[in-house]
């Protein structure tokens, strides 16, 4: 709930990480870069999950010669906008690895224009919930008792709306306005953790499903495909006198991938004003997030589209 602190809670305090594995999704840069530096730092072997395979090579090198182990650092390519991508690289990472302690859903795409992923999906549902609603089904078993799988949402999901029952809504083929459906992702997003929540705790699994957000944090994100005026916004006004360091904005996800009392179905975001800069906090999902018939609704939604599907079964 909103208020309920943290007690400070720095990148300080993560703990041992030594013989941990963790996938890290959009590890290039901003949050995702961040978010594995401080899990390697800890001496936690990280799975750099990445678009482009060659800037995954230039991340990993330069945290090598800021003196972490490069052999807690492995490049693997993943296109989460291509559910084929995503099936090749969960084969690969099954038979690299029989044990995967933390999955961080970090990767997104924000405000592009329309463009449809490779099964015909408009790309920002495609990449920022379906992939990795897919990754998250194939990877599950991976994960121990004390596993985390942690989802990457936005303060912005506030301001989303899923429109469940109009397929032609989700694929965009009208009336698509880029920053709209980059809130409806990010929803999407919110409600996919929170009723993973649910049903795992259904299931009688204690693998831990924890949300958290990184309030107002410049990264690459809000000027990499965005144009018009929300770029000039971005680039020119907000991000410069705004918005947060990744590595302050990366905290609440490391948190959410760490702290012993990160809770199943925990929303972590900053405790600052609007939620938009400060520490982590454990804050409160929207209601169209926390809606549990909205949660089963896209579930199905998400498992038909992707072919996915968890075998989470109530004892």
């Amino acid at each position: 709930m909103t208020g309920t602190r943290t007690q400070h809670w720095t990148a300080d305090a993560i703990p041992d990480l030594a013989g941990r594995v963790h996938v890290v999704t959009g590890a290039t840069g901003g949050l995702g870069l961040a978010t594995t530096r401080a899990l390697a730092l800890r001496g936690g072997r990280v799975v750099l999950a990445v678009r482009d395979e060659e800037k995954g090579l230039r991340a990993a090198a330069a945290l090598a010669a800021d003196g972490i182990a490069p052999g807690l650092l492995t490049v693997r390519r993943v296109d989460l906008a291509d559910l084929d991508s995503v099936r090749a690289f969960a084969g690969a990472l099954r038979a690299e690895h029989p044990r995967l302690d933390v999955l961080v859903n970090n990767a997104g795409v924000m405000g592009p224009p329309r463009t449809l992923s490779a099964q015909g999906h408009e790309l920002q549902f495609a990449a920022n919930h379906l992939g990795h609603f897919a990754l998250t089904g194939l990877l599950l078993d991976l994960l121990p008792e004390d596993g985390r799988v942690v989802t990457v949402s936005s303060l912005v999901h506030r301001q989303g709306h899923l429109r469940l029952d109009d397929p032609a809504a989700l694929a965009a083929e009208r009336g698509y306005a880029p920053m709209a459906f980059y809130k409806r992702s990010k929803l999407a997003n919110a409600v996919f953790g929170l009723e993973l929540h649910r049903r795992l705790a259904a299931a009688g699994r204690p693998v831990r499903s924890v949300l958290a957000h990184p309030g107002y944090t410049a990264t690459g994100l809000q000027t990499r495909d965005v144009t018009g005026f929300a770029r000039f916004f971005y680039g020119r006004i907000g991000n410069p006198l705004l918005a947060q360091r990744p590595e302050r904005g990366a905290l609440p996800q490391l948190y959410a991938a760490t702290a012993p009392d990160a809770a199943g179905g925990d929303f972590i975001g900053p405790d600052g004003a609007g939620e938009l800069r400060g520490l982590p906090t454990r804050v409160k999902p929207s209601a169209a997030a926390a809606d549990p018939e909205a949660g089963r609704r896209l579930w199905d939604l998400s498992e038909e589209l992707t072919g996915v599907r968890y075998g989470l079964t109530a004892r």
